[in-house]
Formats: structure tokens, sequence, C-alpha cells
């Protein structure tokens, strides 16, 4: 009998490891000088014969190639490629949740309305094969949001190559996740209601059930109370400034009254996600020195008369009226986030200049997110957190990476799915 069970455990590890995340890479022991290449440097300009050079994971040169310096370490010829710095994901689930219809697998929503205190990054799963799919595209970081209730909770920002929580984070607590309500709400035909949107008789309520949370958090955190309550703590944050408070509210009227009512109640930092009709009050935006995390490009527009083409150049408004802004993708699901070059890309295809293009996946994100002084962007100092490509990144026909580094370390590009087309490419190909 024990033999059996031995024979059934051997099994089980070596059919398991056929499946297994890449391991994380070690640190980087040796200067690494990459040569030749187009660097897009994620803050608008670009270096057509760059040299970039990389050591103890910190960027060390950024530069031309024609410019006489020693080179170091090991060199990589990467004449006629392309190099960009690692592409930021924000406000998603990513490793929280595998398998939308396997419950134990899904670790995104918590029971309750306003938990603050919950911090989804005790969750995270740094071995989801949702995540090792975005390394191949680029998305090498993301910030990891809770999801569902009014106030979801905490999110963090990680990195895309770690063993577990503790090594994959950059960044703890960033901002607290707040689902403002909607003044309209769709009708509900199961239950005979006429289909199309109708007042949130509701509205008023819900606003005030926000407000009273702020107001009794700030008063909870600026007074000495002999009663310890986690969720009225956990705000303090955004009271003081160290943390943000992402909003999701999509139309104006909601945008409007979600900012005022924040700023009456002393939050300091504030982004909008989502941001769907943003456009249309970018002076009030600019006012207020608010940041969009605009939502899905690649989607219909939600009212009939609205342009066709809303979702598409909803990016390229928000630029010209001179707000911060950053792709999120809210709509899509969480393996469609390693689309976010593409979505890039699209815009592009609106009439916006393809660097400021590639700004709303990696510089603006990270100014939006708070880590700009480490991520975001190519220059001395920052983070070695890049990829090579054989293309252009924002073009899914030549976004083929060679090469991805974070923080210096030479990260594996193989996935489940790299592995499986690999084996059916050789089934076909050998017939």
């Amino acid at each position: 009998m024990n033999k059996h069970i031995y024979k059934l455990l051997l099994l089980f590890c070596c059919t398991s490891t056929l499946f297994a995340q890449q391991t994380p890479a070690p640190k980087q022991t040796e200067a690494i000088t990459i040569e030749g290449a187009y660097a897009h440097l994620g803050n608008g300009k670009v270096i057509e014969n760059s040299l970039i050079m990389f050591e103890g994971g910190k960027l060390t040169f950024v530069g031309d190639a024609k410019m006489r310096i020693a080179r170091k370490g090991k060199i990589i010829n990467a004449t006629g490629k392309h190099i960009y710095p690692g592409i930021i994901a924000p406000a998603k689930s990513l490793g929280l949740v595998e398998v939308d219809a396997v419950r134990a697998s899904d670790d995104q929503d918590e029971l309750g309305e306003m938990i603050p205190h919950i911090r989804s990054l005790i969750a995270y799963n740094a071995e989801s094969k949702v995540v090792e799919s975005m390394r191949p595209n680029g998305v090498l970081l993301a910030q990891i949001a809770p999801q569902g209730g009014r106030i979801s909770g905490t999110s963090s920002i990680v990195q895309f190559d770690a063993w577990n929580w503790e090594d994959a984070a950059v960044k703890v607590g960033d901002g607290i996740h707040l689902n403002w309500p909607n003044s309209f709400r769709q009708g509900r035909w199961w239950l005979g209601e006429e289909r199309g949107f109708k007042p949130n008789k509701k509205y008023k309520e819900e606003q005030n059930e926000v407000t009273l949370f702020l107001k009794n958090s700030q008063a909870y955190n600026t007074t000495s109370s002999k009663e310890h309550n986690q969720a009225f703590a956990a705000m303090n944050g955004v009271f003081t400034g160290e943390q943000k408070l992402y909003i999701y509210a999509d139309g104006e009227r909601e945008i409007i009254d979600a900012v005022t009512l924040a700023k009456e109640n002393n939050v300091k930092n504030i982004v909008i996600v989502g941001g769907y009709e943003a456009y249309k009050i970018t002076d009030f935006l600019k006012e207020n020195n608010i940041a969009v995390l605009i939502n899905f490009t690649h989607n219909l527009p939600e009212f009939e008369d609205d342009d066709y083409d809303l979702p598409y150049k909803n990016p390229k408004l928000l630029v010209d009226a001179g707000i911060l802004v950053a792709l999120q993708n809210a709509s899509a699901a969480n393996f469609q986030t390693r689309n976010l070059p593409f979505y890039a890309g699209q815009i592009v295809g609106q009439g916006l200049d393809k660097e400021i293009a590639l700004q709303l996946i990696t510089g603006n994100t990270a100014k939006i997110l708070g880590i700009d002084a480490d991520y975001g962007t190519l220059e001395v100092g920052k983070s070695a957190t890049l990829f090579i490509a054989e293309g252009d990144a924002l073009d899914m026909r030549t976004n083929q990476l060679s090469q991805a580094f974070i923080d210096g370390r030479s990260i594996s590009l193989e996935t489940h799915q790299t592995k499986l087309w690999k084996r059916y490419m050789g089934k076909y190909e050998g017939k």
C-alpha cells in the first residue's frame, strides 16, 4: 500500500512540474550592456542608436552608442531591435483570481461594503499562470487592486518575477479603491422592468453613505479613541496624503460628485479610474489636479448619441486637454491585460504620437501610481526593468520579445502557453 502511495505522489510531483511557473531569476551579478537598439525611453524621447548599461539592478548609462564610453560586462548586440521600459498595468486583480468559475481560486472580493483595511497583496499568487502570461508582451509590473463592494480595500504594486507576494512587492499599500455609485442604472429585464438606463433612486442615499464613512474615518483618525476600528484606521493614509484614493466613476455627474465630496473631506490625492465621460470636464479635472486611468479602449460606445469611435479616441481627448492619463482597460478580463501595448498602439491610429501613447502604459502610469522614482522610464539611477523587442512593441505583429529584465534580472519568457505553442507547432510542422 505504501509503495502505491509513493508512486502516486511521485507521479503527481512529476506532472505538476510540467506546468509550474518559471523559477524567478537570481539577482544581477554581472554588468550588462545593450548596444545599437532604438531606445524608447518612456518620456517621449527616442535614441535611435542607443547604449544602455545597468549594474546591480540599476541603469548606469543611457545614451548614444556613438559616445566614447567603456562598455561593461556582458554585451548584447541589439542592432535593429527596440528597447522599452517595462509596461505597467494599473488597477487590475491579476494574481487574485485564477479561474472565475472556481471559487477557491478567486480572492479578488471580500465580504463587506466598506473594507479599506483588506490588503489585496497578501492574497496575491506569484505563481499564477495568468500573471506569467503577461511577461512575453512586456507587461512586467502591475497594481494589484481588490474588487467589489463600495470601498474594496487597499492595493499594492508588484513585479512579475517572484517566489511569493513578499518578493513581488514594489510598493505596499499605495492606495484605497472606491466604487462610486451610479446616478443611472440598467433596467432589470428579469424583473419585468424596461431595458435601458433609468435614474437610480438610491443615488443620493448611496452617496451619503460614502460621505458618512469618510467623515467618521477622519474623525476617528484625528481624535484618540479607545475602541480600535480597522476600517476607519485604514483610511488615515488618504487624509495625510500617503495613499491615493482611486475612485471608479464613468459619468460626468459621478466624477464631479466624487471629486467634490472627496475634496470636502480632506482627501489629498485622487485618481479617477474609468473616466468614460472625463473628456467633458477636463477643466474641472485640471483645476483639481486629477489624473485619470482611462477605461478599456477596445469597446463599443455606451450611449446611442456617443461618437461611434469615442472609446478609441477617449485617451487622446484627455491627453490633448493636458490631463495626466494612463491606460487601465477595466472592462477587459485579466488575461487581456497582456494586450495593453496593443491598446496603446490603437490610440496611435487615432492620431496620438507613438511615444506619447507609450507613456500611457509606462511613464504616466508610474507617475500616477507613485513609483516614477524607480520605474516607468529609462533613466540613469532607475530600475533596470525593460525589454528588448524585435520590432514595434505597440504592434502585435512585431512585439516579439527576445529578452526582458526586471531590476536587472534576466527573466524567463517561457509560459504554459508558449510551451503549448512550441509543442503543437512542432507537431504540425513535422507533417
